[in-house]
């Protein structure tokens, strides 16, 4: 193994139950006097969105929001949501929700001040380097969710409308400059929510500690994370008003995004085209996906996840984490297959082809090639 890399941590976080009023001061910590608040549709009329405006607007920050977002968000969303800052001459955003508000917000930002077309930014190379830095605006991340850790990432995941494929976008200013943590916010989350995230965050643990690259940081974050998943998500999911599991949960989901800059693998590289051409829930695609992966890549991290289960006082060692994971699925009533998720008449050849086209395969453990991703598949299916 070459014992090198690239790392990077994130960035200031405000934790804690009630944080959210210190919204007003992180904007004007950011630079930010004119914020659009970004959000999904969702979440616009909710209680916690309407409070965070009016904190907003009482500091004299005005309360703009734009919330024409979907659930896997699109190019189309990004180009509405860029227009919409441009035309009210905003100097910065408030990223809002879960995964699908907080990358497009993301985007908004960088695209704010590009003349470029977006999917010159994908995460390719040095692609990022075309940006212009000063054209991208500052950003203030408040999650309301507990799964994808965006509002630690330097990257948004956008759905190509022409193409029908998820894309990864990335420039390092991307990363929030403040983010405050409110577990009170995740307060609201239905069952299937907290358990969709939930599970997505233990997906990004899993995968980073199963990515062959050198990062022993991640490796850590990693494995405490999925403790943490271990131990909280049934109590969030038993009771959504229990604050400590929640505020555990919020943790772990910002753990599982800094511990996924050693890599991603099979997992994520499946469920971005399921859920760009089926349209279905991101942390529950990984959920039904990650017992398969998890024997796809038997032979390549048995010894590291015999390690794992003992830290989380699993027996049976790697046996016994998958049998661990195949209950800790149906205990939240995750479907087994992605049949019964509601993948119908899959179209192979294309799903193939874009799993293979996914920056995830670089972090998987063992090479994915078109034939044993299609295996994969049908084992998910």
């Amino acid at each position: 193994m070459k014992l090198a890399g690239n790392w990077n941590y994130p960035t200031p976080i405000r934790f804690g139950a009630g944080r959210i009023a210190e919204i007003a001061d992180a904007c004007k910590a950011a630079g930010i006097t004119r914020p659009l608040l970004v959000t999904d549709r969702g979440l616009a009329s909710m209680e916690i969105t309407t409070r965070t405006l009016g904190l907003l607007d009482e500091a004299g920050l005005g309360a703009a929001m734009f919330s024409e977002v979907d659930p896997n968000p699109t190019d189309a969303n990004a180009e509405a949501g860029v227009n919409y800052y441009r035309a009210g001459g905003y100097d910065g955003v408030v990223a809002f929700g879960g995964g699908s508000g907080l990358d497009l917000a993301k985007v908004i930002a960088l695209m704010s001040g590009q003349t470029r077309p977006l999917w010159d930014f994908e995460d390719v190379g040095d692609w990022w380097t075309r940006a212009d830095p000063k054209g991208i605006a500052p950003i203030v991340a408040v999650p309301t969710t507990a799964g994808t850790g965006s509002e630690v990432g330097r990257a948004s995941i956008i759905t190509n409308t022409q193409s029908n494929d998820k894309k990864i976008i990335f420039h390092p200013k991307m990363l929030p400059s403040i983010v405050i943590c409110d577990p009170e916010l995740t307060v609201g989350m239905p069952k299937f929510l907290t358990a969709g995230t939930g599970l997505d965050a233990f997906a990004h643990c899993v995968e980073a500690y199963s990515s062959p690259h050198y990062h022993p940081m991640g490796q850590g974050i990693a494995l405490e994370g999925m403790r943490l998943v271990k131990e909280y998500l049934p109590r969030a999911y038993a009771d959504g008003s229990d604050l400590e599991a929640r505020a555990h949960m919020m943790s772990a989901a910002a753990m599982g995004a800094t511990a996924f800059q050693k890599g991603l693998g099979a997992i994520h590289a499946l469920s971005h085209p399921i859920g760009a051409v089926h349209h279905t829930h991101h942390g529950t695609t990984n959920a039904v996906c990650m017992p398969a992966v998890l024997r796809f890549n038997a032979d390549a991290i048995r010894d590291r996840f015999d390690l794992v289960a003992a830290y989380l006082g699993i027996d049976g060692g790697f046996d016994g984490f998958c049998a661990f994971v195949d209950d800790f699925n149906d205990s939240f009533a995750i479907p087994r297959t992605l049949t019964e998720l509601g993948v119908k008449n899959p179209d192979m050849d294309a799903l193939v082809k874009s799993a293979l086209a996914d920056p995830s395969t670089g972090g998987n453990p063992v090479e994915m090639t078109a034939e044993n991703t299609r295996a994969l598949f049908e084992a998910c299916l």
